[in-house]
């Protein structure tokens, strides 16, 4: 694997389902050693997970890391709040939009660039019952289509 690759760890497969993304952005984690091991073991769920920014800082809240088993009575507590890094200026402007009514910040994805932990995190609103309706019946359709001409 070359050093410029991507490595996916984890993915939140049910925030495009839940959530109408506006904007994603990519932030660091701050980690500890057996965190980053088990990461890399690819022992990681985002899929109940959030931020939030507090004082100036952007956490990472319910981001379960699971145990390295070499790391013995040292190893981390698994679903402990982590910080995420960002510029002052993008934590400025996520605050802003996050603090409106209906919007979140959510991870949809973890990965490795470079030898670094990253988490792309989007900032979204929830969809209503009739929202997601609508995106299976569009899905659906689209379906036909594709048979339809698949078919010709």
């Amino acid at each position: 694997m070359s050093q410029d690759a991507t490595k996916v760890v984890a993915r939140n497969r049910k925030a495009l389902h839940e959530f109408h993304i506006v904007e994603s952005l990519e932030a660091g984690l701050v980690l500890i050693g057996s965190e980053v091991k088990s990461l890399r073991d690819g022992n990681a769920n985002i899929s109940d997970s959030f931020a939030r920014v507090e004082h100036g800082e952007v956490w990472l809240y319910n981001m379960h890391i699971g145990p390295y088993g070499p790391a013995g009575p040292a190893a981390h507590d698994f679903k402990r709040r982590r910080k995420l890094l960002l510029h002052r200026r993008e934590i400025k402007r996520i605050f802003g939009k996050a603090e409106s009514a209906g919007f979140t910040l959510i991870p949809l994805e973890v990965y490795f660039r470079e030898g670094v932990a990253k988490i792309k995190l989007a900032l979204a609103r929830g969809k209503r019952q009739r929202d997601k309706r609508e995106d299976i019946k569009r899905r659906e359709a689209d379906r036909e289509v594709e048979r339809a001409l698949k078919k010709r």
